[in-house]
């Protein structure tokens, strides 16, 4: 969901419909005393099921977070071991891979503070052609093979490596289907609770609590589900550190 507003407005919408038909199904299908507390057990049976299902696609959302979060630490970690280990190659050399390292932390920054898709796409061409001269500048030294120089490669394969894990874990969100499941289940919720309400004018409470409760639960996990959305991102707090780190004012 690329949108977590757009899920909290249409969520509402839709279970509130939902409440509203049943409130009028009910109108037209009176419900028996005898099967009221048959009505009151299923309901409450569906309403645990969508808090459980809402529970567990919440901890899918916040643990996607948190390895948002790990990847970005690694990416600062592996940038700034590669920086000082570029005073291992020759001075021209090292001197090239730390000024190329500079340029593509930028653009790391960059990544994880943009929204516009456009822009991103620039962001992230830009990060492979740097990606690509960061790697040819370790191999061409134009020295043997050492263990010093073999130290800085591996770093450097771990710069590159960690901007992978990133993109991976900023691609892997919660399945459509669950979602498709979520909103299946609540609209069921709904429509139940509002067939079952005990006086003919259904309130506030059985028309709209319940879809509003549900509405929002739904947007805190798209929000937190949604890398460049919403209000709960990942700032890049370690890269702009080392940032800082590497070019003190």
């Amino acid at each position: 969901m690329r949108s977590p507003f757009l899920v909290f407005l249409i969520s509402f919408i839709v279970l509130w419909l939902s409440a509203r038909v049943g409130a009028e199904f009910r109108k037209r299908h009176l419900l028996e005393d005898d099967l009221r507390h048959d009505l009151d057990v299923v309901v409450a049976a569906v309403l645990t099921l969508l808090g459980l299902i809402t529970g567990f696609s919440f901890s899918m959302a916040t643990s996607r977070y948190d390895q948002r979060k790990s990847c970005e630490e690694a990416e600062a970690n592996a940038i700034g071991t590669e920086y000082v280990r570029a005073d291992l190659l020759p001075t021209a050399d090292g001197a090239r891979v730390r000024n190329l390292l500079s340029d593509y932390l930028g653009q790391r920054i960059l990544f994880y503070q943009t929204r516009d898709e456009v822009r991103l796409e620039l962001i992230n061409d830009a990060a492979v052609r740097l990606q690509t001269d960061l790697w040819s500048a370790v191999q061409a030294t134009g020295q043997p093979p050492t263990p010093l120089l073999a130290l800085a490669v591996s770093g450097m394969n771990d710069v590159l490596n960690s901007q992978g894990y990133t993109q991976a874990a900023w691609s892997n969100r919660i399945p459509p289907a669950a979602w498709v499941l979520m909103l299946v289940i609540a609209i069921f919720a709904n429509a139940m609770f509002g067939y079952g309400a005990r006086r003919a004018k259904p309130g506030v409470i059985h028309l709209v609590v319940l879809p509003l409760v549900l509405s929002i639960a739904f947007l805190l996990i798209a929000d937190i589900d949604s890398p460049r959305s919403g209000v709960i991102r990942v700032a890049p707090e370690n890269l702009i550190r080392l940032a800082q780190s590497l070019h003190p004012r």
